[in-house]
């Protein structure tokens, strides 16, 4: 169990639409992340899901039922938030049981999910601490641990990554992705950071405005984006958008090429520029070029260690078999 289908659902503050009327479908078992800039309606969207926001129009169904106006308790889902939200003077062990003591769910059976969660989520050792004892990353384990113990149809991420710093975040980032392989549960997960949209999604729906850009699986997206906004947000660093004359030249208002697409020379090439900054990271260079017409400054991506300091005249020669062409309306163009 665990399909969730949104049918024309609207959501308006007074005046204020935020999110115009939407389709999806997140299909059972799938692992589904809403990804957007700030302000694009992602949290807003998984809130109207959840039930903590009512839908202004249109319908939400959960394994082919309405919920439409059904209160959050009653949809079978649970929702891990951005903060912990643990309480302070339990441990371990009790802010997990918490949401089965309100159900009124028997000790034996409370003590089989904690368990069961405590070993899937390596917190075992930590059941008598009090969250105070625990790490950043521990502490949002408890919290994933007490959504995992009401065995729900779906899961609800709101960005619970970004009170992390960066070690936690991969690893748990991880752990996550791992407790999906073996719960099979869906899952939906926001997150305004698209490396952990790539890296986690079995799909992603990358929103703006509330509008539903684009939706397909990582590659579907990286290697096709629909127009500019989906080409421009996907992708780390960013894909180049190259307007005027070089884009006229293939019959565009626009071309795209990835900073990974660019071959860079220090002799020869159909594009000139000037090196500013390069970041060298060991496994990759990424060089920052100005002077090329049209996208100033313009990444590349190279592999490895590049022998090119601020200053230097550089040549670049895209792979057109991974150019990307878009029309006036910001739209692709097959």
């Amino acid at each position: 169990m665990g399909q969730i289908q949104l049918n024309q659902v609207t959501k308006s503050f007074g005046d204020v639409n935020v999110i115009p009327p939407l389709d999806l479908t997140i299909h059972e078992g799938e692992f589904t992340v809403f990804v957007g800039p700030s302000g694009c309606g992602k949290s807003t969207l998984l809130r109207l899901i959840a039930g903590l926001e009512d839908i202004t129009s249109g319908q939400i169904d959960i394994d082919g039922q309405d919920a439409t106006n059904l209160p959050p308790a009653k949809r079978g889902l649970a929702m891990v938030f951005q903060s912990y939200a643990l309480y302070p003077h339990m441990s371990v062990r009790k802010n997990i049981a918490f949401p089965m003591k309100m159900a009124g769910m028997d000790e034996a059976e409370q003590t089989r999910r904690i368990d069961a969660a405590a070993k899937a989520l390596n917190l075992t050792d930590y059941l008598d601490r009090r969250p105070g004892q625990l790490s950043g990353g521990q502490r949002q384990r408890v919290a994933i641990g007490r959504a995992i113990v009401r065995e729900p149809s779906a899961f609800l991420f709101d960005e619970p990554l970004s009170n992390l710093d960066a070690a936690l975040r991969v690893g748990m980032r991880l752990e996550i992705s791992e407790m999906h392989k073996r719960l099979k549960t869906t899952m939906i997960y926001v997150t305004h950071d698209q490396v952990e949209a790539m890296t986690m999604a079995d799909k992603i729906v990358v929103l703006q405005a509330g509008v539903i850009e684009q939706v397909g699986s990582p590659l579907e997206l990286y290697r096709e984006p629909r127009n500019k906004f989906v080409a421009g947000f996907i992708g780390s660093p960013k894909m180049n958008l190259i307007e005027g004359s070089e884009a006229a030249k293939h019959n565009a208002h626009t071309i795209g090429i990835r900073p990974e697409h660019l071959d860079v020379s220090t002799t020869e090439g159909q594009w000139q520029g000037t090196v500013g900054v390069a970041e060298h990271l060991g496994s990759d260079t990424f060089i920052h070029i100005h002077g090329i017409e049209g996208c100033d400054p313009l990444t590349v991506r190279a592999g490895g260690e590049v022998a090119v300091k601020h200053g230097d005249t550089v040549y670049l020669t895209p792979q057109m078999q991974h150019l990307h062409k878009f029309g006036a309306d910001g739209l692709r163009i097959s």
